[in-house]
Parts: structure tokens; C-alpha cells; sequence
């Protein structure tokens, strides 16, 4: 794209969201740059603002909905000239958007992401509100090229697009299609791409990871892929996220334990134990062979460190169901955990589902579940203390403490290491001991 001079068209950028999320907003950065406009921090006072919105489950939409109407607010105020709103709440809602926020002027499905330089200037001249929504991409899209907002040393590398999994509670099939692998010259590209600007961390993203190359007829996809991401000599840690657990077979395991570069953390959202819960969520899964997979992980990698998700609340969940998930919990010991109460999101088989959870209880079981895993997080940081862990920088602030991350700690989602007198910069890998825990994070010493 040629670019052009826009010399008095600002243009501010709000990114809510996933992690995919994230990387749609990087590409879209990029094209507004290319295109010349300029891309201000002070998004509340620009003549154009863009909202990339999430909007999967209520709270996210809320967020979202949020946003905009600040966004609208500025602009009755005159300190914004237009409102365009784009991403998954976009996609879901299209031009319903316009009569739950009075006041958008354009709004972008999750299909014209590349078209956003165009949509910006055609908006700039229209007198009315437009929808720009049109079909999604029938392949992955191009995610070269980015404008990174995570920072300059660590980045997501997203590999597939979509779902194929019909789970009872899930929007994001309907939002963001089917499931499509990016062909993986492209990602190996990708991935060439961000470590020669610098990128030493790849975090990578898909609906369902272990997912990938099946839908191109492509077996052990996943493993062949991070066999060739290991080649890439400035890479210095692959991180996978959102492995789906009925995915994970022993060729991936054995491709884990035995890379260089992967390390060993794997996120993988479980949401229930109860076979009943998991049958009536659509999963694969059972309490047994879950049980039986993470023997598997930790027999095949002792040192491994697993996230999970989980739904408490899913309706018809009985007192007995969910204190065997408590139970479940108490013996698996993730070290990290998110928890999230049901909602019936509009659309989903289980929205219609009889025996709705109170709010109340949804919330009593998640601080019941949470103070679990607190107990079990807080002993792991414990038994640390005085072990050597050798951590990636982040940041440094001007009076020498540093925050970083060792392997088992996920950019943005985990806790973090704080380094005392940290001499590093960021992106520096750097030896370090264990010398206390604050909360759910550790306090290191460089060493």
C-alpha cells in the first residue's frame, strides 16, 4: 500500500480481548501507519477512535459496550471526531450495534480487517453510519507485518483461525467460523519475521492448538510445527496456549520433552471434572482420561507447569458435582488457574439448558474454588524459595527493579518474577534465585 499524508487525521486504538484479539489489533496498527495516518496515545481526543472489541460472554461484552459509549461520549463532547468499532462483538452483533449504541459510525466484521486504512478514510467523509461486515476469510489471514503492542521481545504467533468444536456454551464458532490452519510456510515466515525484529518468546495461539493441520488432512500437525519453530536459532523459548486436552496424544508429548525451545508449560482448559458436566458441555473429555493425562505430562516432564480453565455454575451443576471438581482441584495442583462462572450466552445450546444456576451460588463456588487454588499456589511459591530460575526480563524501572518471568509464567496472564537491583535490559535472559514470594508472585535476586 502506498502511503499517504493525513496531516491532521489522528487516529486512537482501544484493544480489548484474547490474545487473537491482540493480533488483529497489531495488523490493523500496521495498516493505519502504512496508510499515514497517526496513531496517537490519547484516544479520547482524536479525530478518529477504534474500538477492537471482544464480546464472547457477557462480561466481555459489558467491557466492550463500555468502551464505546465512552468513546461516543467523547465525541458529543467534540474531543472525537469519529467512532468505529471492530472484532468479535462487530462480527456478533452487526448492525444490531447501532441500535445498542447511539452514535457509531462505522462498524467492521472480523472479515474486513485488512480494509481498516480504507474504512478509516471513508468514514472521515461520510455523513452517515456504515457497516462494513461482508463474509470471513475462507483461510487463516496473514499476520505478517505487525505493529507489536506486547512489546519487542515477545510476541503471539497465531497459527489457526476458528473453531470446530461445537462446546454447548461457546460463541466463538459462531463469531469466528470454522476451523482453518494457517498453511505453515506462513507461520514459519511469520515467526522468521518476529525474531529478526527482535522477538525472543513466541506464544503460540489458537482456538484449539493441538487442532492444528487436521483440518487440512495433516497428522501430528502440532508437532511438526514446533519441530521446525525449534530451527529458528534467535528464538529462545516456544510457549503453547490452549491446548485442547483430548488433543494432546504421546507423539506431542514426546515432541515437548524432547525440544530445545518449548518449554514446559502448556495451558489446557479442562472446565469441568464431573463426566456428566463435561458430557452436557459437548467435551471430549472424561474425569478419567484427564486424570490420566496429566500422569502423563508430569511422568514425561516432571518440571512441567499447567494452566488451566475452569466453568463452575454450568447448568444443573449439583453441591456433589462441584465438590468433586474442588476435589479434583486439590489433587491436580495446577499452578495457575482461571475460573469463570457460566453464562448463558444468547445462542448456545446451553443458554436454553433447564436448571440455570443462581448468580449467587455461581459466585459463592468461584471464591470457594479460588481460595483452593490460592492455598495451592502460594505452597508452590514456598517450595521455590532458594532455587535458581533463569528468567526473561520484561521491564526496568529507573530505580532498578525489574520484572520478568521464568518459563512457567505466561506474558499478561501469569504472575511475575520482581527482580531486586536488576543490572539487565529487557528481553535479557538472566540467572536468578528465589528469595521470598509476594502473593502469587516470586522475589528474585540476579545471581
Amino acid at each position: 500500500m502506498t502511503a499517504k499524508k493525513h496531516k491532521v487525521t489522528t487516529v486512537g486504538f482501544i484493544s480489548l480481548g484474547c490474545p487473537k484479539n491482540v493480533v488483529d489489533s497489531e495488523k490493523m496498527l500496521a495498516e493505519i501507519a502504512q496508510a499515514g495516518f497517526f496513531i496517537t496515545n490519547e484516544s479520547d481526543n482524536a479525530d478518529v477512535i477504534i474500538i477492537n472489541t471482544c464480546g464472547f460472554i457477557e462480561p466481555a461484552k459489558v467491557e466492550a459496550l463500555d468502551a464505546i459509549r465512552y468513546a461516543v461520549d467523547c465525541k458529543q463532547r467534540g474531543n472525537v471526531g469519529k467512532v468505529i468499532v471492530a472484532g468479535c462483538l462487530s462480527q456478533r452483533l452487526g448492525r444490531q450495534l447501532f441500535n445498542q449504541v447511539e452514535g457509531i459510525d462505522a462498524i467492521v466484521g472480523l472479515g474486513q480487517r485488512d480494509n481498516i486504512a480504507r474504512i478509516i478514510e471513508r468514514t472521515i467523509s461520510a455523513n452517515r453510519p456504515a457497516a462494513y461486515l461482508g463474509h470471513l476469510p475462507e483461510n487463516c489471514s496473514d499476520d505478517r507485518a505487525r505493529l507489536l503492542i506486547t512489546g519487542r521481545h515477545w510476541a503471539y504467533l497465531r497459527i489457526s483461525e476458528g473453531c470446530n468444536h461445537r462446546c454447548s456454551f461457546c460463541t466463538i464458532p459462531s463469531i469466528r467460523g470454522p476451523f482453518r490452519s494457517k498453511p505453515r510456510d506462513l507461520v514459519l515466515a511469520e515467526a522468521a519475521e518476529l525474531a529478526s525484529a527482535g522477538v525472543v518468546e513466541l506464544n503460540i495461539i489458537a482456538q484449539d492448538t493441538t487442532y492444528y493441520g487436521r483440518d487440512r488432512k495433516q497428522i501430528n500437525g502440532l508437532a511438526t510445527l514446533i519441530t521446525e519453530l525449534d530451527q529458528i536459532e534467535r528464538l529462545k523459548w516456544i510457549r503453547l496456549m490452549y491446548l485442547w486436552p483430548a488433543g494432546i496424544n504421546n507423539n506431542l508429548i514426546e515432541t515437548i520433552a524432547k525440544s530445545k525451545k518449548v518449554v514446559h508449560y502448556l495451558d489446557i482448559p479442562v472446565q469441568h471434572i464431573n463426566d456428566t458436566i463435561l458430557k452436557s458441555m459437548r467435551r471430549a473429555d472424561t474425569k478419567e482420561r484427564l486424570q490420566q493425562l496429566i500422569g502423563k505430562l508430569r511422568s514425561a516432564m516432571p518440571d512441567i507447569v499447567l494452566r488451566t480453565t475452569l466453568i463452575v455454575g454450568f447448568p444443573g451443576e449439583t453441591e456433589q458435582q462441584f465438590a468433586e471438581l474442588l476435589d479434583f482441584v486439590n489433587w491436580a495442583e495446577f499452578d495457575a488457574l482461571g475460573c469463570f462462572q457460566f453464562y448463558p450466552e444468547a445462542g448456545t445450546p446451553a443458554a436454553d439448558m433447564p436448571n440455570q444456576i443462581p448468580d449467587r451460588i455461581k459466585q459463592q463456588r468461584i471464591e470457594q474454588l479460588m481460595l483452593v487454588q490460592q492455598r495451592i499456589a502460594f505452597a508452590k511459591n514456598k517450595t521455590k524459595i532458594g532455587s535458581e530460575l533463569l528468567c526473561l526480563v520484561d521491564s526496568v524501572d529507573e530505580k532498578g527493579l525489574g520484572r520478568g518471568r521464568y518459563f512457567g509464567q505466561a506474558p499478561e496472564i501469569d504472575s511475575v518474577c520482581i527482580v531486586e537491583n536488576c543490572s539487565a535490559q529487557p528481553c535479557e535472559l538472566i540467572k536468578t534465585r528465589v528469595v521470598g514470594a509476594k502473593d502469587y508472585d516470586l522475589l528474585v535476586r540476579q545471581i
